[in-house]
């Protein structure tokens, strides 16, 4: 993009976009507004927002169904003046840029709208492939995607490229996107003789990225000679659901973009899940009656029999030999991961491998603290960034089968015949969370209603004996004990609230009293303030691993409730 033209002509240039109406300029796709704007908690991108016209219009729509809009605009000048348009309206605005869009693909979230006005012929054509994949994933399922095509020269020093609805229907064809309204060609509302205007609006139907059908296929039809691949799947699945924060980056390959996280992290989750199965039920995992896999070793697992399968989660730290024997651990099922799953998981009817592992060797010592930075030692672990937002937005639909096919594929083993285990099997692949405990902050809470009045972080309400520790994201629907998430709160409000998630609107009052909270329980007392961020940072969603910002945490809550409240169809309160 030109952003220094943009910068130099701001003014101009703005007076120029707010001379029109969004209704001028947006007559040809109009009739797709209203289901959008009459969607509760809709979200909308406006890519290259410019002067805030198209925005403000946005947000004045969705005011009472509490629509927010994300705008984008990478010249600093002209987003300024987008800014005061929009004043009091539910827009962030964010400096990025397509084809990379990095600050908004951390946030991990998807949109019910995405308006292009007027930015397609700013993208080479060699970046435009790129583009499109990177939209359709920003896209939740059945969403649009509104591109306005600009022909003609651009009359200015700015450079603009050729654009054609042929060409954006083969690029959306290709990310499985299909086209539902294509306009002729218009006249341009400036009065501009040489300049033509065309619509095309892209919308995404229900996975189309082949995500969905291609997790199934491993889950269902792939070859099994062990437990391995559903194990794979399912901890991916975790952490994309319960995890957001753990992406370390993401990645642009010919083949498509990819998500990359600390390996380490899958090695724990692994180690999870499998403890419960052969730990506490004795159950095979291979046809043949061999109790170990390959990351159980004499100096590593088996020196850890007497650790539970909850001690294996972040914030945990293990120290002396119990450390040493988790780095080893660690060290062998990253090993496994890459050796067994990875290199079988292809790609259907291909040798294409879809996952990948880059490890490092990383020594035993005797301190082993459960967070982003130390998992990240072990390397990194890459996935198609389709198949993480398949698990990140279909994680209700995709456990089930993958527990009922590991069912299925343990019952059939020889080592797993007798009564016992084959009632074990039941109930076996409950995944354990952390415990609904809220021992910890009440501990705290007291002690701190010694020095000073306590208030009830929803209603502002002094606390007395009588109060309740909430967890701000309902544990009933998103099992989170994390120190952030509770929050001490009056118990008729409590009990109002129940297993409801706060409204946008509640959240963002409450701001102050939940932030107020947080530092005075955690983040001041500096043996707390570790493990707080160390929980936040990998649960929440665009928060960096070393994040150590109150408010940036909280944005990241706002963004996680939002897609609580998008994926799961929560009730909310407030």
């Amino acid at each position: 993009m030109h952003t220094n033209f943009y910068d130099d002509h701001a003014q101009q240039l703005a007076e120029q976009y707010l001379s029109k109406t969004f209704e001028e300029v947006h007559a040809a796709w109009s009739e797709f507004l209203p289901s959008i704007l009459n969607k509760p908690n809709a979200r909308i991108l406006d890519l290259g927002a410019g002067a805030g016209r198209d925005s403000r219009y946005l947000a004045e729509q969705g005011q009472v169904n509490d629509i927010s809009i994300v705008a984008v605009e990478p010249a600093k000048l002209l987003a300024e003046i987008g800014q005061q348009q929009t004043q009091g309206l539910n827009v962030k605005w964010v400096e990025d840029s397509l084809p990379a869009l990095d600050v908004v693909s951390r946030q991990e979230i998807s949109f019910d709208l995405i308006l292009l006005s007027a930015v397609w012929m700013h993208i080479p054509k060699s970046e435009r492939p790129r583009a499109i994949r990177k939209l359709a994933n920003l896209l939740k399922p059945g969403a649009k995607l509104v591109i306005s095509l600009r022909h003609g020269p651009s009359g200015d020093e700015r450079k603009m490229h050729d654009v054609s609805t042929e060409e954006l229907e083969l690029l959306a064809k290709s990310v499985g996107l299909s086209v539902v309204l294509k306009t002729e060609r218009d006249s341009d509302k400036l009065g501009r003789d040489t300049v033509h205007w065309q619509t095309v609006v892209l919308q995404l139907p229900d996975d189309g990225s082949g995500a969905f059908p291609f997790i199934r296929h491993v889950a269902l039809n792939d070859g099994k000679a062990a437990t391995h691949k559903l194990a794979l799947m399912r901890v991916l699945l975790r952490i994309a659901d319960g995890h957001p924060g753990a992406v370390i980056r993401r990645e642009h390959t010919p083949q498509g973009n990819r998500v990359i996280l600390p390996v380490g992290l899958v090695a724990l989750y692994w180690c999870h899940q499998y403890k419960v199965l052969i730990d506490d039920h004795g159950l095979y995992q291979t046809p043949n009656k061999k109790p170990n896999m390959g990351f159980m070793k004499d100096d590593g697992w088996h020196q850890l029999t007497h650790r539970s399968a909850t001690d294996y989660r972040i914030g945990h730290l293990f120290v002396g030999d119990d450390a040493k024997a988790l780095h080893r651990t660690l060290t062998a099922a990253v090993s496994n991961i890459k050796n067994m799953p990875c290199k079988y998981i292809t790609l259907p009817n291909t040798d294409v491998s879809v996952f990948e592992v880059e490890s490092k060797t990383v020594r035993a010592k005797d301190s082993l603290f459960l967070d982003m930075e130390s998992l990240s030692q072990w390397g990194e672990f890459s996935l198609p960034e389709t198949v993480w937002q398949a698990f990140n937005r279909f994680a209700c639909w995709i456990e089930p089968v993958l527990v009922s096919e590991w069912m299925k594929t343990m019952k059939s083993y020889q080592g797993n015949q007798s009564p016992e285990q084959q009632r074990a099997i039941a109930s076996s692949l409950d995944w354990l969370e952390a415990k609904r405990s809220t021992v910890e902050s009440r501990a705290r809470f007291d002690l701190l209603r010694q020095q000073q009045e306590q208030q009830c972080v929803w209603s502002g309400k002094v606390l007395k004996q009588d109060y309740a520790i909430d967890h701000c994201m309902p544990f009933a629907r998103w099992p989170n004990n994390d120190l952030w998430n509770l929050l001490p709160s009056d118990s008729k409000v409590n009990g109002q609230k129940s297993d409801s998630l706060p409204t946008a609107k509640k959240l963002k009052d409450a701001k102050l009293r939940i932030t107020d909270w947080w530092q005075q329980a955690w983040t001041d007392d500096n043996t707390q303030s570790t493990r707080f961020f160390a929980e936040a940072n990998i649960a929440l969603p665009g928060l960096t691993t070393n994040n150590t910002s109150i408010d940036d945490l909280f944005e990241a809550l706002e963004l996680q409730r939002g897609r609580l409240r998008e994926m799961q169809q929560l009730r909310e309160w407030g």
